[in-house]
């Protein structure tokens, strides 16, 4: 079938929300897509339930992961797929009524080379955090004008269960290749390296469920250092100008993260800092400047890891009053 949707779908331990989250897929505007759900070791009834859908529905096909976690369970779901577009779910969310409709419409509408997502919201028993409220409203403003590359290095810019692309446009950014956690974000800088360009949308397509149990919350792959090895990994291989100077702002935890890995793998690089206890110290060997000195540098590319969002005012200002632009002067990691 011409536009088959494949749904690719991991699922570990979530039986008290399969069942909602099937029906929201059943309930889709379109129906030609294709559920290939991976059950990654589940010890409660989830295996159940699926298999509950699957007799009824043959649209939904349940898998066993060939290996443990979610990389080898996104691959065991790609390779049974035969969908000229691909997407993925989470298996304790909930999908709009026209989430697949819009993202395919937007996809046959713009062609190759183009990526279908939509805006989230987050939802919650016992309420949302302020920072994952925060988070939502950040990544649905970028979502809106479809500029989601723009803040690339300051946390994932496409959600993980909402985006829909070309079969060939997958394969062609490496699909789930790599074995780089998380997963997600890995994907979202292949996704910017091989420029394929975000559809803006002013839709809430996806309702992301918070829980303390979220894999997301529980799992070592998801924490901070991750994250900034990514940041790090493609930030050198695909933005890094090896002709200009490069400047690392800030020597709190992120920025002496940074400093490590930069350090451990020989780069040169002037860092800067505010605080009068650190300047002229050396951490790792590398003497902190104040920001001053940044006047006298030529052509300088910055990393920015200075979380305060009022000191980052002022450190917008300072590049813009020196005409220097972001992704590609400055690039704030936090």
């Amino acid at each position: 079938m011409e536009d088959l949707i494949s749904i690719l779908m991991p699922f570990k331990n979530t039986a008290l929300f399969l069942t909602e989250c099937l029906e929201s897929i059943q309930a889709q505007s379109i129906e030609n897509w294709e559920v290939l759900a991976v059950d990654d070791h589940s010890s409660d009834s989830s295996r159940q339930i699926l298999e509950r859908f699957s007799n009824i529905d043959p649209r939904i096909t349940v898998l066993d992961n060939k290996g443990k976690g979610i990389i080898p369970a996104l691959r065991t779901a790609y390779a049974a797929s035969s969908g000229r577009y691909i997407t993925r779910m989470d298996s304790d969310d909930i999908m709009s009524p026209d989430k697949l409709g819009a993202m395919l419409g937007a996809l046959k509408t713009h062609g190759p080379g183009y990526l279908a997502t939509g805006q989230v919201k987050y939802f919650s028993e016992t309420g949302i955090s302020d920072g994952y409220a925060r988070y939502e409203r950040w990544l649905n403003r970028l979502t809106t004008s479809g500029t989601n590359y723009s803040e690339i290095y300051k946390e994932c810019v496409i959600p993980s269960p909402c985006w829909m692309i070309g079969r060939a446009d997958f394969e062609k950014c490496g699909g789930f290749n790599p074995d780089r956690y998380p997963e997600d974000y890995d994907l979202t800088f292949r996704f910017y390296q091989h420029q394929m360009q975000v559809i803006p949308s002013d839709k809430i397509l996806h309702y992301w469920r918070d829980y303390p149990e979220r894999t997301s919350r529980t799992s070592e792959h998801y924490a901070l250092n991750y994250f900034l090895d990514i940041k790090i990994h493609y930030f050198l291989k695909l933005d890094r100008d090896k002709d200009r100077p490069l400047v690392v702002w800030g020597a709190g935890g992120k920025g002496k993260t940074i400093a490590k890995t930069l350090v451990s793998e020989s780069h040169v690089f002037i860092w800067l800092c505010d605080n009068p206890r650190k300047i002229g110290r050396k951490i790792y060997g590398i003497k902190l400047h104040p920001y001053q000195i940044l006047s006298g540098l030529e052509n300088p590319q910055s990393i920015v890891t200075v979380a305060n969002e009022e000191a980052q005012g002022e450190i917008r200002e300072f590049f813009a009053q020196h005409s220097m632009v972001p992704q590609s002067d400055y690039f704030f990691f936090c």
